[in-house]
């Protein structure tokens, strides 16, 4: 495992949405800087692996597996990390999903879906963190925003609100906790070359959908998983002291049009 910079260095960190994606790649460099970690995940078989792999490197890392929309499946993931570090220093709400479609295409149960994963998730793991954090003299929340979470954008009509909410929810919680000394913070991705997002070239029309995007952020190009993992962790550390509600654009330049 290539080493980090040590910024990390043994804070005890939960990792939502670990198995793939943004939540994978900060997985990994949260464990080259030094993070002891509790990755969690709905999707057992990749988690498992990846843990298995940033032990072999060299990381200390327990699992969780269970859907953040069940309270006692979030409220499991959070004090995982109390069980196994003795306290919780980073909370990263990554999990999510991302369905595609507009107001027509939507169905009630899409945007209740949506909205448990992405919305109630997130107040879920950021409400149990805030518990953990509280005795110990606090810690550091970033949360998973979007582009969509700040402008809207066609055929985002359940994620996009959703995205909203987490924004909101950083800002409310960052006023709410600043005191107890908790930062709460989000970022905000552009499109990401996620394993989903490299999947749409295998579709119909996802080539030139792709390709569409592409040229709407200005810097020509999708962003990468592990350029946001550097935001997070950037965020999470103690280089951002000062820094709470903030909601900082990954975003190759998208929402400064």
């Amino acid at each position: 495992m290539a080493q980090g910079n040590d910024r990390l260095r043994g804070k005890s960190a939960v990792v939502t949405g670990a198995a793939m994606g943004i939540g994978r790649a900060t997985a990994e460099l949260f464990a080259r800087e030094g993070a002891r970690l509790v990755l969690t995940d709905i999707q057992g078989d990749p988690l498992l692996a990846l843990a298995d792999e940033l032990r072999r490197g060299g990381a200390e890392v327990e699992t969780v597996v269970g859907d953040v929309s069940v309270e006692d499946d979030a409220r499991r993931m959070i004090a995982a990390a109390a069980e196994r570090f003795g306290r919780l220093d980073v909370l990263v709400a990554n999990a999510g999903i991302i369905p595609l479609g507009d107001a027509m295409e939507m169905t009630t149960a899409d945007w209740d879906q949506v909205m448990a994963i992405d919305g109630r998730g997130m107040f879920l793991t950021c409400k149990f963190a805030i518990e953990s954090m509280l005795p110990t003299g606090g810690g550091a929340i970033v949360c998973l925003s979007s582009i969509s979470g700040l402008a809207g954008q066609k055929r985002q009509a359940a994620y996009g609100p959703a995205k909203f909410v987490a924004t909101g929810l950083t800002m409310h919680l960052a006023v709410e906790w600043a005191d107890r000394g908790i930062r709460v913070n989000a970022v905000a991705p552009g499109t990401i070359r996620t394993e989903r997002v490299s999947r749409l070239r295998d579709e119909p029309g996802g080539a030139e959908y792709l390709a569409d995007i592409e040229r709407m952020h200005p810097m020509g190009r999708l962003g990468e998983p592990a350029e946001v993992a550097r935001a997070i962790a950037f965020l999470a550390s103690d280089e951002a002291s000062f820094i709470t509600g903030a909601v900082l654009p990954v975003d190759g330049g998208f929402l400064a049009q």
